[in-house]
């Protein structure tokens, strides 16, 4: 199987009107992935086979063992029984990650598998900036809308999730699917990283809000995070600490405002000063 091999069409029967029917369904490619750092694996994650790339580079960042300019080189290895994302990391990078051991073979709903204590998994996390970016109720409500447009594994499967990257000059910036949600906002962030692209805007997500999907967002810096499902109480505490705008329940012309609600304008003509870059 090639590595662009996003999703395959498989033969099905479907029942419909009272009478089953030959023919296929287009489903996502799930497969293990490796993220190897110094020649030493650090986690397997069954994923999507594409952008995996993003996914090391983003995986690194997010769970805080390398920020960007201490990955020498990545190389995407395909392998008999999977993938292998190859990292490569400058002396004081490994040093880190030596002290502070993590083995995982998770599944795609799990994104804190195999830690190793609780302090681990309940790690600080490092504030987001403070600015002056903010959006109006419009502006989140669009930023959830703007989603199918971008979700052309989905569009074909019905069975991945995305993570997007909105501001309200550009709409949907970027955006990452896959069969897991934390792999898909992995993918996000390191696409982010390797564009450049600024974190000043709001991470758009289509699952629920867990305690790992918030320190995710915090060590990206992104100051808004929205989401079509509800947040974990856990999940409001962290996004509390890290200054963090939690939107969630983002369904239609409805949204709940969990963290930081200053960051929503209440109305259109509140944004005056509030511009964004």
């Amino acid at each position: 199987m090639a590595v662009r091999d996003t999703h395959r069409p498989l033969p099905r029967q479907a029942f419909r009107a009272g009478r089953f029917e030959g023919g296929a369904r287009a489903l996502p490619e799930e497969v293990p992935v490796a993220l190897s750092f110094n020649g030493s694996t650090q986690a397997v994650m069954m994923a999507t086979p594409g952008d995996l790339r993003d996914f090391g580079i983003g995986f690194a960042l997010t769970e805080g063992i390398a920020a960007p300019s201490e990955i020498t080189s990545v190389e995407v290895v395909e392998q008999e029984a999977g993938i292998d994302v190859q990292m490569w990391l400058v002396d004081e990078a490994q040093a880190r990650l030596a002290a502070r051991r993590r083995h995982m073979a998770g599944p795609v709903g799990c994104g804190l598998c195999g830690l190793d204590s609780i302090e681990a998994v309940l790690r600080k996390v490092t504030p987001v900036a403070e600015s002056d970016f903010a959006l109006t109720p419009g502006e989140v409500t669009r930023a959830m809308a703007s989603l199918p447009g971008h979700q052309s594994l989905h569009d074909v499967t019905r069975a991945a999730h995305a993570a997007a990257f909105f501001t309200p000059e550009k709409g949907v910036v970027l955006a990452r699917e896959d069969v897991g949600r934390h792999n898909a906002l992995d993918k996000l962030a390191g696409a982010m990283l390797r564009s450049e692209t600024a974190a000043k805007g709001a991470v758009v997500l289509t699952s629920r809000v867990s305690i790992d999907m918030v320190q995710k967002c915090a060590a990206l810096g992104a100051p808004v995070l929205i989401a079509v499902s509800a947040p974990t109480a856990h999940a409001v505490r962290v996004a509390e600490a890290a200054g963090i705008t939690l939107v969630a329940l983002a369904r239609g012309d409805r949204f709940e405002v969990f963290t930081r609600p200053d960051r929503i304008l209440p109305t259109p003509s509140s944004r005056g000063a509030f511009d964004v870059a």
